[in-house]
C-alpha cells in the first residue's frame, strides 16, 4: 500500500490514459485513495478545503481511472485516466497549459 507523509497525504499525478499527457497534480488522503478505488472515479484531498472532492463533482467532468502506478519509495502515485472534459478549472484540457518560456509564461499553442 501507498506510504502517507506526516500529513497524511501523497502526490498523485494524474495522466491522460490515451494520450500520456499530464493532466493535474493533486493530493490524496486515505479516504481519497478508497473512493478512487471503490467508484473507479478520481478523489483528492482538497488542502484549502481540508476535505475529500470528487473530481468533476460540480463540473461534469470527472477522470475514470484506468490504472494507478505506485512509485518505488511507495509515496507518489500516478493515475492513468480518462477524462471526460476539460481537467483544469480553467477550461484548458489540462492544469499544465503554459510553458515557462525564458521566464516568461506563455501558454502552450495546442
Amino acid at each position: 500500500m501507498p506510504k502517507f507523509d506526516d500529513h497524511g497525504l501523497l502526490t498523485a499525478v494524474v495522466v491522460d490514459a490515451a494520450s500520456g499527457a499530464v493532466l493535474m497534480v493533486a493530493f490524496m488522503d486515505e479516504e481519497a485513495l478508497e473512493a478512487t478505488r471503490k467508484t473507479g472515479q478520481a478523489h483528492f484531498h482538497s488542502r484549502s478545503r481540508g476535505r475529500l472532492w470528487k473530481k468533476g463533482e460540480s463540473s461534469g467532468h470527472v477522470l475514470e481511472v484506468n490504472e494507478m502506478l505506485v512509485d518505488c519509495d511507495q509515496d507518489a502515485l500516478v493515475l492513468r485516466c480518462t477524462p471526460a472534459g476539460p481537467t483544469c478549472h480553467t477550461g484548458a484540457a489540462s492544469c499544465f497549459y503554459r510553458v515557462l518560456d525564458d521566464g516568461v509564461l506563455q501558454r502552450v499553442k495546442t
